[in-house]
C-alpha cells in the first residue's frame, strides 16, 4: 500500500505477494491479442512472463501485466 508521501506502508502482507507473484494475464486478453506479425495465435509463457509466437518464432514481453506487440519489442526464439 502506497502511503500519503509516496512511500510503502509498513506490514501489508499484500504488498509482498505483489513483487513476489507475477500477474497473470487475462485469458479473453489473449483469446483476442494475435501474433502482430502473423495475425497468428499466441502462447501464454507464465514463467517468462511473454506471449509467444510460434510461427513468426518472437516472444512479445508482459511488463506490469500490459502485452507489449510491438515486433521491435520481441525477443527471437532461437531453435
Amino acid at each position: 500500500m502506497i502511503g500519503a508521501e509516496g512511500g510503502t506502508l509498513p506490514g501489508n502482507p499484500d504488498d509482498v505477494m505483489a513483487t513476489a507473484c507475477p500477474p497473470q494475464i487475462d485469458r479473453k486478453m489473449l483469446e483476442i491479442l494475435v501474433c502482430p506479425v502473423t495475425q497468428g495465435r499466441l502462447s501464454y509463457d507464465a514463467a517468462q512472463q511473454e506471449l509467444i509466437s510460434a510461427t513468426a518464432r518472437l516472444a512479445f514481453p508482459i511488463r506490469n501485466g500490459i502485452p507489449i506487440m510491438l515486433a521491435s519489442e520481441a525477443r527471437e526464439i532461437e531453435g
